[in-house]
């Protein structure tokens, strides 16, 4: 499966100029925000991608590579944003609710025509024209692309965390439900960043 820009140039040939990528981050994980991210590249700079030649879904590269591309994509597309949701709204709202609501919140600040948007997504946005992609973040230049601003951002966020709670070990598993981490819970309960509503499942 190979990374295109066929579907953002699909829509500028039919007269669309703001065609971004959303991808989210952090579902899964047992602490930390849910984040997502949106990215939009004019037909110009998708032409000059030399510098993201490799640009990838966020979880096929080495946290290496996708600091190296972190900076890069911001530089040479017109326009990104970022949002995330807080591990208290998820847990008074619930997860699906929540990663709907990261991706309204990435749709309103970026101000796209179309958003191409990776999974199976449902979203009420009568602003947009709206494409969920199945695997969107293998396919999808610009999704990839976002894939990997929301990853390093948050990332970036938990190392913050564990400067706050340094007996979880969040720098080394950013949140999610490794032995490490299963460990530091038993040892000392949770904080407020972790997700309540997780600790059953």
């Amino acid at each position: 499966m190979a990374i295109s820009c066929r579907w953002e140039r699909k829509f500028f040939q039919l007269g669309y100029r703001r065609v971004a990528g959303l991808d989210e981050v952090g579902r899964g994980a047992l602490a930390g925000p849910i984040m997502a991210a949106g990215v939009i590249f004019t037909p110009v700079q998708l032409n000059q991608l030399k510098n993201l030649k490799g640009v990838n879904d966020s979880k096929k590269l080495s946290a290496q590579q996708r600091e190296n591309f972190f900076p890069l994509i911001k530089k040479k597309c017109q326009a990104w944003a970022l949002a995330k949701v807080e591990a208290k709204i998820i847990d008074r709202i619930g997860i699906e609710k929540a990663n709907h609501l990261v991706l309204e919140k990435v749709l309103k600040k970026i101000k796209a025509e179309v958003a191409l948007i990776d999974g199976r997504i449902k979203l009420n946005n009568k602003k947009t024209k709206l494409y969920s992609i199945v695997k969107g973040d293998q396919k999808v230049f610009s999704i990839a692309a976002a894939s990997i601003l929301a990853k390093v951002s948050r990332d970036q966020l938990m190392v913050k965390l564990d400067k706050q709670h340094p007996q979880y070990g969040f720098k080394r598993h950013k949140g999610y439900g490794t032995a490490l981490h299963y460990a530091r819970l038993a040892k000392n309960g949770f904080c407020p960043c972790h997700r309540l509503s997780f600790r059953l499942k």
